[in-house]
């Protein structure tokens, strides 16, 4: 089959689908949370969007909410695995030292996991309530 040269420029589709919308969860602690998070997730360019009434905390990019911290409700049993995209490697390494200085646990500094794929690349860190929240970024260096 051939091509159209203006099919042929456009970029690749996204190898990695985007199934998920919004995710929130229930925290032990909101106001801890939410500072942990608000210094956490800056490096990848999410900021707190909205609060509603001091119970939940709305972070996302372009003024558009996806990652929400509730203070209602019990927090998740067991461990709780969530992945942030990452632009590129360094806001990954930036990710993890601004999780780590509001707090987190380190549970994997920055580095490629090559049992993945090639070009993964993460880190991950425990937030205060245990919940292990990495960044990943799977392009090239």
């Amino acid at each position: 089959m051939r091509q159209s040269k203006e099919m042929t420029d456009q970029p690749a589709p996204d190898p990695v689908p985007r199934m998920v919308d919004h995710i929130g969860f229930a925290v032990a602690d909101y106001e801890r949370s939410k500072a942990f998070y608000a210094r956490a997730l800056e490096p990848l360019g999410v900021t707190l969007v909205m609060e509603f009434g001091g119970a939940a905390a709305a972070f996302g990019k372009s003024g558009r909410p996806s990652f929400f911290v509730e203070g209602h409700g019990e927090p998740v049993r067991g461990r709780l695995h969530i992945a942030l995209r990452a632009e590129t490697r360094a806001q990954v390494d930036a990710f993890h030292a601004a999780a780590l200085e509001a707090g987190g646990t380190d549970n994997g500094a920055p580095g490629v996991r090559a049992a993945y794929h090639p070009d993964y690349y993460g880190a991950y860190v425990l937030d205060p309530d245990g919940n292990n929240i990495e960044a990943v970024c799977h392009d090239a260096e």
